[in-house]
């Protein structure tokens, strides 16, 4: 882990990477959805003017940002009938490994491409670019009936971290993260349940390099893992999976994309976190947006460039996700909108590819 993603969605920055040259891949049978989903797609129904667009393209990657993309192609698909397209949310990890092989043409991801990725696409000859689409705040969460209402770092660390392998209790939790400078009250005699993401998702790194992994270098521990699943920890890469385990009972714990708690029923609650002087906030799209929630981290997808010269359906289709009426889809599917600066600075970079 390489990065230290700080400050919301004010603080990033996009960056541009182009690496070697070519790359090939096949793609599945389009028109079929893979991989979780969160339920109806909403967003506006036209699509560009002009000739209809024919051909195919298949994209892989997070389950966070798949229902933009899946919002995006069903958009473009409505004016453009021969259009076909696969949208798939096996997470941003295993995505990449499709796209660095030169399976897919499009990687959602919801973290910046790591080093070793970013090898791997460029010894297989595959040139692409990074494109900022949204913002996420990574929601805390926890049944209504848990009695807690704030989180600090080092709770979180307490709770999740590496060295919480063997902790099957709130109590035991709470006695690990005082002793690293919490004053946090934890419950008595409630047994600690997590459902949370495993290690193929985007969700599970940023969260991580986020919220532990300062506090796992200080401590001389691994700072790219959280404990390991067992008995209390359920992983899945399935969002709404997790959502569900969080529903089962008081006791229970984990975190999401913001998009994904807004669609959750009254049996959870967001825990806020304390940004370390001592204000606890939620995650909202407007703590996200002015980086004011510390759990926050930005969304992007990444195009195969070789492909895109290749497959003008492909082309079309970024055209038409970086347009006003493509990127609104991701503030209704819950994430947050892109500065007027930063869209901005996305759109130049695809056209600059």
């Amino acid at each position: 882990m390489q990065l230290r993603i700080r400050n919301g969605l004010a603080g990033m920055m996009l960056a541009v990477v182009v690496v070697a040259c070519g790359g090939g891949g096949t793609s599945p049978t389009p028109g079929i959805t893979t991989g979780p989903t969160t339920g109806p797609i909403t967003g506006p129904t036209a699509a560009p003017s002009g000739a209809s667009v024919s051909g195919e393209i298949f994209v892989s990657g997070s389950s966070t940002v798949q229902p933009v993309s899946q919002a995006v192609s069903e958009d473009f698909k409505a004016a453009n009938p021969d259009f076909g397209f696969v949208v798939e949310g096996p997470g941003t990890g295993d995505g990449f490994s499709l796209f660095c092989d030169g399976t897919t043409d499009v990687s959602d991801a919801s973290r910046p491409i790591s080093e070793s990725e970013t090898q791997t696409c460029a010894d297989n000859g595959i040139n692409y670019v990074e494109l900022l689409i949204a913002g996420d705040g990574l929601t805390v969460m926890t049944h209504a009936d848990t009695p807690i209402e704030c989180l600090t770092f080092a709770d979180l660390y307490a709770l999740f971290g590496p060295e919480s392998d063997n902790i099957t209790t709130w109590q035991a939790a709470g006695e690990l993260a005082a002793s690293l400078g919490s004053t946090t009250v934890y419950p008595a005699d409630l047994a600690l349940q997590i459902t949370a993401p495993g290690e193929e998702s985007g969700t599970y790194d940023a969260f991580i390099e986020l919220a532990l992994a300062d506090i796992a270098d200080e401590r001389e521990q691994p700072n790219d893992v959280l404990r390991v699943p067992g008995p209390n920890y359920t992983a899945s890469a399935n969002d709404s999976v997790i959502v569900e385990g969080v529903e089962a009972g008081a006791g229970s714990l984990g975190f999401v994309g913001y998009a994904f708690f807004a669609e959750a029923g009254d049996e959870v609650k967001a825990v806020a976190v304390d940004n370390g002087d001592g204000n606890c906030l939620l995650p909202s799209p407007e703590t996200v947006a002015d980086g004011s929630y510390p759990v926050s981290r930005p969304l992007f997808i990444y195009i195969n460039t070789d492909k895109a010269a290749a497959n003008p359906a492909l082309t079309a289709w970024v055209d038409f996700y970086l347009s006003d009426e493509g990127i609104q889809n991701a503030v209704d599917e819950g994430y947050v909108a892109l500065p007027a600066d930063q869209l901005e600075a996305t759109r130049q970079a695809w056209a600059a590819r």
